[in-house]
């Protein structure tokens, strides 16, 4: 049900959006320039914020951001004919403050049924970062390196500081998004997308 009411439906029940106060806004800021520059610099890939994504029935939610590999590449999920990303977008970041209850809860369980390769939720009450990866049909947590780097499993070369995002630190969280772009795994996968383009 795409409508211009920003609710969203999980399990069935709607949610209307909580108002966005900060540090909420200056931390989607950061998560949208983090997954934006990724894509500037890996062809094959799409990214929005804030898009409908078409899941299932009474499954509609709006991700503040995704990420997905291109329907012309073998992505998951396509662009339907009225604009709305229909089925899993590769990844789902969401910024929870006074939402963690739904984020780390039933939206994660909806993402999880519904093929979400990887869901990335900034918590920023518990000032802390969640990266889920699904093994076979369920989510387990992907763990952060030694030098508690998260490097993406479906998007290799997209790299995490999540202290940089908690902590509004643009230009640590760029520098380590960077050094993930110039990787030998990020050109590889490059690589790997131009290979599986259609004509």
């Amino acid at each position: 049900m795409p409508s211009d009411v920003r609710a969203e439906l999980i399990e069935g029940i709607v949610y209307m959006p909580s108002p966005a106060r900060f540090p909420h806004p200056k931390a989607q800021e950061n998560a949208v320039a983090w997954i934006w520059t990724y894509r500037q610099s890996t062809p094959g890939t799409e990214s929005g914020d804030n898009a409908t994504v078409i899941l299932g029935k009474n499954c509609e939610p709006q991700p503040d951001v995704l990420l997905m590999i291109s329907p012309d590449n073998g992505g998951s999920a396509t662009v339907n004919q009225n604009g709305y990303v229909e089925g899993p977008p590769e990844l789902i970041v969401e910024i929870a403050s006074s939402t963690e209850a739904y984020d780390l809860h039933s939206k994660k369980r909806d993402y999880e049924k519904h093929g979400v390769q990887e869901y990335v939720v900034i918590a920023l009450r518990q000032k802390k970062a969640y990266w889920f990866s699904r093994e076979g049909e369920k989510y387990v947590d992907l763990p952060a390196g030694e030098d508690g780097i998260y490097r993406s499993h479906a998007f290799p070369g997209l790299w995490l500081d999540p202290q940089a995002v908690l902590e509004d630190n643009g230009s640590r969280l760029m520098k380590v998004l960077q050094q993930g772009l110039a990787s030998d795994e990020h050109a590889e996968f490059v690589q790997r997308l131009a290979a599986t383009k259609q004509p």
